[in-house]
This record gives C-alpha cells, sequence and structure tokens, in this order.
C-alpha cells in the first residue's frame, strides 16, 4: 500500500500497483503410474513492494508455481499476469525475452557460470538482455560493492563461501533490474549463518522496493518476509501478514 498526501496536507492510502497476478492456474504432469496434478486452481496476488513467503509441504506445488511465474514451464490452464503482461499463452522466444527484463530468478544450488569471474557472472545477462558492455559492467561492480562482493569482482565463483554465492546469484538476478525476484529455497544449501546473511539482503531490497517472491520450507526464514502464503494439494489454503501466520502453522 501507497501513501499520497492530498491538497489539505493529510496523507490517505492508494492501493499499490499490482506485481503478479495468479488465477485459476491448473498443470498437470504426465507420470508413469498416473498424471500428476500439481497445480489445481492456484491464485494469488502481490503487489509491488512486497515481500512474500510460500510454504507447504513437498509435492504442494510451490516449486512449480514458481517456474510458471518465471515462464521456465507453460500453464495448462488460467491465467499469469507480471508487471501488467498476460505470460500465459506465449511462446518459447517471447517468454525468453519476458524472463531478461522482468523476473530475477535465485535458485537454491545457485546456478553460477564457474568457468568465467564474479564480474562476468553479472556482465553476461546484462549483454545478453541487450545492454551495452560498458555499461553492464558499472551496473554489475555497482551491484557487487551493494552486496558486499566488490573486491570479488576478478575471482571465481567456486572460491567463495556458499554464502558469498547466494549473494553472487542474487546480484545476477538483480542485473536486468527485474519487476519480480524470484528465490526458490535461496537459503536451502546453506548454513545458519549463510542463510541469515541472504535472508538479511532479502530485507534490505524490500526496504528498497523490490518485489519478492520466495518459496521456503523454513518457518524461520518466512518470517521474514511481509506475507506468508501457504499451499496445500495444488492451491492457495491460507494467506496472512507474517507477523499473523508463524503463529499459526
Amino acid at each position: 500500500m501507497t501513501t499520497t498526501t492530498n491538497a489539505t496536507g493529510a496523507s490517505s492510502a492508494a492501493p499499490a500497483a499490482s506485481a503478479l497476478s495468479v488465477r485459476g492456474v491448473r498443470k498437470t504432469f504426465t507420470a508413469e503410474l498416473a498424471p500428476v496434478r500439481a497445480l489445481r486452481g492456484a491464485d494469488l496476488d502481490i503487489a509491488a513492494g512486497e515481500f512474500v513467503a510460500l510454504m507447504g509441504p513437498s509435492g504442494c506445488g510451490k516449486s512449480t508455481l514458481l517456474n510458471l511465474v518465471a515462464g521456465l514451464d507453460v500453464a495448462d490452464e488460467g491465467e499469469i499476469v507480471v508487471d501488467g503482461q498476460i505470460i500465459t499463452g506465449r511462446d518459447e522466444d517471447w517468454l525468453a525475452r519476458f524472463r531478461r527484463h522482468n523476473v530475477g530468478i535465485v535458485f537454491q544450488f545457485f546456478n553460477l557460470l564457474d568457468g568465467v569471474s564474479c564480474l562476468e557472472n553479472l556482465v553476461l545477462p546484462a549483454v545478453i538482455g541487450g545492454s551495452k558492455r560498458k555499461p553492464a559492467e558499472s551496473r554489475a561492480r555497482d551491484l557487487l560493492d551493494l552486496l558486499g562482493l566488490g573486491d570479488r569482482t576478478a575471482q571465481l565463483p567456486a572460491v567463495l563461501s556458499g554464502g558469498q554465492r547466494q549473494r553472487l546469484a542474487i546480484a545476477r538476478a538483480l542485473v536486468n533490474s527485474p519487476t519480480l525476484l524470484l528465490a526458490d529455497e535461496p537459503t536451502g544449501a546453506l548454513d545458519s549463518d549463510g542463510g541469515n546473511e541472504v535472508l538479511e539482503l532479502f530485507r534490505r531490497l524490500h526496504d528498497d522496493g523490490q518485489t519478492i517472491l520466495m518459496v521456503t520450507h523454513s518457518a524461520e526464514v518466512a518470517a521474514g518476509a511481509s506475507r506468508i502464503v501457504r499451499m496445500h494439494d495444488g492451491k492457495v489454503v491460507s494467506d496472512d501478514l507474517a507477523s499473523e501466520a508463524v503463529a499459526t502453522p
């Protein structure tokens, strides 16, 4: 929710712009024994600037929903709108362009390019996204400084700690200034110190206005978000402020 000031100087609440709208989304996967109905009519709304944690038991559809929002997979039914753009029913070329400019994705196991430097891990997606080399390097260096990796630009990701590698992955996800930052178990491969480090970074990004949707199994990690959405059997079953949701597992 954003706040505006009227002519008398009094403030009034104005609805925040929508970053994500999911309506009636269904997804079924073919399996050897029987089809797997991963999503069974999922609905979700996220306003611009929100930090939302998506929770639920294994197999409830969390990661499937995240992949559909990212344009990494396609829904069987329903509609997904990201920053005013309908992404359902699009071809792969359109979705590839959409991913470059509208979403940043942070994976559990980093998915970094281990054969190139930290700086190049950010510059390459920026250039692929249409940026010129020089401004791409400038943007990459600014992000590495912001995330505490400014002294690691020439190093390979393999020499970094787990927390540092995930920070590098987050920097890469932010390099094209996405509307929506998507994170799939971003602390799952880290020790407690590394997890706390990444969660604190997400809080800082949220404070600066970044919209975040994060899948996590951890109630402690989810408590750092502003909202906690719970899924079960392919549907959203609860949606609460984090301060209220953590008290009701």
